[in-house]
């Protein structure tokens, strides 16, 4: 399958945010969890019940609100969505637990929804209990900041940042029975990405009529080949959540798998998710460009996926990446260690345009054109086993000394 997007089928919306989707607002402001001045709460509305759906991090440790999420959502229902960043609310124990309980309580009391219509997401350092006092003086204030406006969701993707540089925002809209069907998404993470899934909290929002089973599978799918494609620094995190809520303000006939408008459906959900994977990667703690790795070729999709995690994961190919150094002994190292079926005599390998290896034989290059070409911000390393049919891309960023220094002091 790959993870090509066929962009025709939909309209990617500019400036398009969170709220933009019918329905939803949002917003957030500083409470008091982080030592800056930035927001560090923050909270997502729906108008109404939302067919929600939602996959978590495969991390053991498994943070207090992914509990209380997991029993909000058992009914395929969410209304809105409560986060706060500055502390992750993992490995608290049982008052970690109450605490979570407590903000889905004060969160449904202060926006006027359903207890058990209330997802929980935290994000930040683990080990530490939240300061309770500030949580509940946040909340009490956020109904006053949110809103349908850009602004309301600029507060709310800027309150869900940690050590991010920037904010993840996408949104695309496409047409279902002849309605303007609208999705978006908004996303944290830059440190302790790795699949799966992709360590990092996102939301996305949707006008559409959906049931629950058909988002959730969608979700999965599109995560597979998006947020799980993704990597940093080959840690899993404790707190990794993503939830997709949809209105159904579109007044669309319910899409299921046989709507004949499921293609285009699914390829802009699919979009948003690989707009926000990428974005994260480019954003990695310290990362100075964006490394792109698609693997063509392969005895299956599934094989693909586990070279292009593999070399885009690899602590050598990711420091020669930094380093702008045309060391495509790592990239094949990293193939070879793969442990998936590879002819050792028919690989080839290139750097954006520049062929380095062909048939598992050294070509001779320029070094300086090599040397510029990763330089530049953006690099795709292609890797053709020339084995079968199996395509896949995995996104990631090279490794700096800053990524060191961010999380040598990241608790101080």
């Amino acid at each position: 399958m790959g993870t090509n997007v066929e962009q025709h089928t939909f309209t990617v919306v500019e400036n398009g945010t969170i709220v933009t989707p019918g329905g939803f607002t949002a917003g957030g402001l500083h409470c008091g969890l982080k030592k800056t001045s930035r927001n560090d709460i923050g909270a997502i509305r729906c108008d109404v019940p939302a067919t929600a759906a939602a996959v978590y991090t495969t991390n053991v440790f498994q943070a207090a609100p992914l509990k209380v999420t997991r029993e909000s959502l058992s009914n395929g229902r969410l209304q809105a969505v409560i986060v706060n960043s500055g502390n992750a609310n993992a490995c608290t124990g049982q008052q970690g637990e109450e605490d979570a309980y407590a903000m889905r309580s004060a969160a449904a009391r202060e926006l006027g929804v359903a207890e058990e219509d209330v997802a929980v997401a935290s994000t930040g350092v683990i080990g530490e209990l939240l300061k309770m006092d500030a949580v509940h003086s946040g909340i009490t204030g956020l109904p006053g900041h949110m809103g349908k406006e850009s602004n309301e969701a600029e507060q709310f993707s800027q309150a869900i940042l940690t050590t991010d540089l920037v904010k993840k925002e996408a949104c695309v809209s496409v047409l279902v029975n002849g309605k303007t069907v609208t999705i978006a998404g908004a996303a944290k993470g830059s440190g302790m990405i790795h699949p799966n899934m992709a360590t990092m909290l996102a939301f996305m929002t949707s006008d559409a009529v959906i049931g629950a089973e058909a988002l959730q599978r969608l979700l999965r799918q599109a995560t597979n080949h998006t947020f799980n494609m993704i990597t940093v620094d080959g840690d899993t995190s404790t707190n990794d959540m993503l939830v997709a809520m949809s209105s159904g303000y579109a007044g669309n006939e319910e899409l299921t798998m046989e709507h004949p408008d499921w293609d285009a459906f699914a390829a802009g959900f699919t979009y948003v998710c690989q707009v926000l994977a990428k974005a994260i990667a480019r954003d990695g703690e310290g990362a100075t460009k964006l490394v792109e790795v698609e693997v063509t070729g392969a005895v299956s999709d599934e094989s693909a996926q586990a070279i292009a995690k593999t070399v885009i994961g690899s602590s050598l190919v990711k420091s020669a990446m930094f380093g702008a150094d045309a060391n495509w002994g790592r990239i094949i190292a990293a193939v070879g260690r793969a442990g998936q079926p590879v002819n050792p005599d028919t690989v080839d390998i290139r750097l954006g345009d520049i062929s380095v290896l062909a048939q598992s034989r050294p070509v001779v290059f320029d070094e300086e054109l090599a040397l510029a070409y990763l330089q530049t911000d953006t690099v795709r390393i292609v890797v053709d086993l020339h084995h079968g049919e199996g395509t896949a891309t995995a996104w990631g960023c090279d490794l700096t000394y800053d990524y060191v220094r961010i999380n040598a002091a990241y608790r101080t």
